[in-house]
């Protein structure tokens, strides 16, 4: 299976998918359309959803033993963020192997677990293995630019995923190779936070062709850019700590909690 994981990946990976927020972008049709017939060839039928023109996305569902049992979700996103060709050592949609790896864009979030859910799919309904209960499966447009394009701006799709009350997807977090030649599986608690903030500056007021040096404009651009260079304290919670403890004795290296900073300041760069 591990073949058909690298091919599938491959074959994704060279579908063009960049969402660059504005519907101006090639689209996921061609990827949902290929999802779909890879799975229509093990038997399994997709219903595809398209919130604008190319902007599609699909869901399928498998029938479990017990389909009283609430459903499972496995789901992933086919858009990329866009890649400029210039910008990569390989082509950004060529999906070469190289050093052991399969090299593109998507290569990592998520193409690669997009292959990963159809190549267990497609072995298992080969192997005519039925699951336990319901297993949906959801391929999604505009991931990347908010989802506001993806399945939930089409009527009908919620139905498609209905009695659903637990999934996997995301493809976050990755193994390691440690010493030793063993593998390191790193459990997330929290990846990231958001915090949004209002910025309010007074200055003259006066037409956009006349320079005034009391400028709002000019004050708000100050404090987003002292914002942008502020370093600040790292804050080293407990699972950080335990993460950290855990990978030094992998890596057989002393935890120092300081070192980081310590390097960072050493090479002027923010550890943030």
């Amino acid at each position: 299976m591990e073949d058909e994981v690298v091919r599938l990946c491959q074959e994704l990976i060279r579908i063009d998918t960049s969402n660059p927020g504005d519907h101006s972008g090639p689209g996921e049709r061609v990827a949902a359309e290929y999802v779909a017939e890879r799975l229509a060839e093990v038997g399994v039928e997709a219903q595809v959803f398209e919130s604008h023109p190319k902007r599609t996305s699909l869901v399928a569902r498998i029938e479990g033993e017990d389909r009283s049992r609430d459903a499972l979700l496995l789901h992933g996103h086919l858009d990329v963020v866009p890649a400029r060709k210039e910008d990569w050592t390989r082509d950004p949609f060529g999906g070469e192997i190289a050093d052991g790896c399969v090299w593109g864009r998507g290569a990592v979030d998520m193409k690669d677990m997009d292959a990963m859910i159809l190549a267990v799919v497609r072995q298992r309904m080969r192997e005519g293995r039925k699951p336990p209960r319901d297993v949906v499966l959801a391929f999604l447009a505009d991931e990347e630019a908010g989802g506001s394009g993806g399945p939930v701006a089409r009527p009908g799709a919620s139905g498609a995923v209905r009695g659903v009350h637990g999934g996997r997807g995301g493809g976050r977090g990755f193994s390691l190779t440690v010493p030793g030649d063993r593998r390191m599986y790193l459990i997330e608690t929290a990846e990231k936070g958001i915090a949004w903030m209002n910025l309010r500056a007074s200055g003259t007021a006066g037409h956009g062709s006349m320079v005034h040096p009391d400028n709002a404009v000019t004050a708000v651009a100050e404090a987003v850019a002292r914002l942008g260079r502020h370093e600040f304290p790292v804050q080293m919670t407990k699972t950080v700590r335990a993460f950290l403890e855990r990978a030094c004795m992998a890596y057989g290296v002393e935890f120092d909690p300081g070192s980081r900073r310590s390097a960072s300041r050493r090479s002027g760069r923010s550890p943030g």
